[in-house]
């Protein structure tokens, strides 16, 4: 699916492509949203997308997105359904319907969340590392 967005409203704008489809273990991926135009139409695809996960570094007054994050996500029985790296702050992934446990690894440190993957009913967590985890790793945030 390398479909894109037109971002925008009223007048025809450029349209952003989608980062390149990937695969793990036989799930389908994409990752990246580092600029805004990539941001948006990552945004905007994910409604079609059974699971969103965001990376973000969390600042005193905003939040810096998180690239290069290591992405491990289980089954309900704790096979490995997804290893990937992302390569920036969102990232989309088609898991069959289930319950799933995510690891999010950066800078050394690791998150934990638990997803449940419904048919026509995207699930979405967010990741956020205390603020100077890898200070030299992130960089701001696309509003």
């Amino acid at each position: 699916m390398l479909a894109t967005l037109a971002l925008g409203a009223g007048a025809a704008q450029a349209a952003a492509p989608l980062p390149p489809l990937q695969h793990s273990a036989g799930v389908e991926y994409l990752s990246g949203g580092i600029g805004q135009d990539e941001a948006r139409a990552i945004e905007g695809a994910a409604r079609h997308w059974p699971l969103t996960l965001e990376f973000a570094v969390k600042d005193k007054s905003r939040a810096d997105f998180a690239a290069d994050v290591k992405v491990l996500v289980r089954d309900a029985r704790g096979h490995t359904a997804l290893d990937a790296t992302a390569g920036g702050p969102l990232f989309l992934a088609r898991l069959a319907p289930g319950r799933y446990s995510v690891e999010a690894s950066f800078a050394g440190k690791t998150l934990h969340e638990k997803v449940v993957v419904k048919a026509g009913h995207p699930a979405k967590a967010v990741f956020l590392w205390p603020a100077e985890t890898g200070e030299s790793q992130v960089g701001q945030k696309h509003s």
